[in-house]
Order: structure tokens, then C-alpha cells, then sequence
């Protein structure tokens, strides 16, 4: 396998950018694994609870595989390996989408609702105790416009 050569760098970090960028990384990694934690104590993956979220949120709680996927930031190769997962767990289910005949469309099921309904409590309670409530509300605003800023292309 070949090996793009490194590019050079024109501007290498300085020490305050280099120490908000590793404090940005450690932010981001404390509080996703903290939150999957919580979320594997109520029998779900990070990844089950936004398959789960994001369909409930649809009409019908229903979406293709390709929106799905879109709206997730995923390939719709991995959102199919994990619905197939979730699926046998009924959690979601497949059925044929009428407006593609090589598309299909997923739909949260009654039982997934429930679980997301029963998770989505102590998962609020999960995001309050490790970001929220750490924060002021001026914080807050800071940090939604800087997330805005940084998703944004």
C-alpha cells in the first residue's frame, strides 16, 4: 500500500493554539465517553440512541436509508450494518421505499419508541450532569456559536 508524502506545514501551531486544540480533543473525548457510559447502562450504544433519536423525529418516524444516513454524518453503508444490528433487536425495521426500488426505508418501531422513551430521561439527565449544567448560560451561547462556526462550511 502507498503512502500519500507528508505535506509540509506552513504554519505550525502556536502554544495557545496547540493547547485549546489538545483541550478541544480531551473535551470532546471525556464527554463522548462519559455519555456512552451512562448510555450503556441503559442497554444502548451512542450510535442505537442516534438511530433512534433522529428517526423519532421524522415523519411517521420513518426516513430512507440514504437521509438517514445524511442526516447522521454516515455512509449509508455503515447506517445498513447498524440497522441490521438494530433490527434484530426490534428496534427499527426495513421496508421497501415505494418512490426507489433499490432504496429501502427505516422506521423506528413501536418497541425502539419505547426504548428511546424509557433512555431519553436519564440520557438528558447524562448531558446535563457532564456538559449543562458545568456551564453558564453565556457559556452556552459561546459554545453553540463556536460548534456553529466550526460545522459550518
Amino acid at each position: 500500500m502507498s503512502m500519500k508524502p507528508v505535506q509540509a506545514v506552513d504554519s505550525w501551531l502556536d502554544a495557545d493554539e496547540e493547547r485549546a486544540w489538545r483541550t478541544f480533543r480531551r473535551m470532546m473525548v471525556v464527554v463522548q465517553a462519559r455519555t456512552a457510559q451512562d448510555l450503556a447502562e441503559l442497554g444502548l450504544s451512542e450510535a442505537d440512541y442516534e438511530v433512534l433519536s433522529t428517526l423519532s423525529e421524522a415523519p411517521d418516524r420513518t426516513s430512507t436509508l440514504h437521509a438517514q444516513a445524511t442526516k447522521m454524518a454516515w455512509s449509508r453503508s455503515r447506517l445498513s450494518r447498524h440497522a441490521s444490528r438494530m433490527e434484530s433487536r426490534g428496534l427499527v425495521e426495513r421496508r421497501p421505499d415505494p418512490d426507489d426500488g433499490r432504496g429501502c426505508l427505516l422506521v423506528l418501531t413501536p418497541h425502539g419508541f419505547e426504548i428511546l422513551a424509557e433512555a431519553a430521561p436519564a440520557h438528558v439527565v447524562s448531558v446535563r450532569r457532564h456538559v449543562i449544567d458545568r456551564l453558564r448560560r453565556d457559556d452556552l451561547a459561546n459554545l453553540e456559536r463556536i460548534a456553529d462556526q466550526i460545522i459550518s462550511e
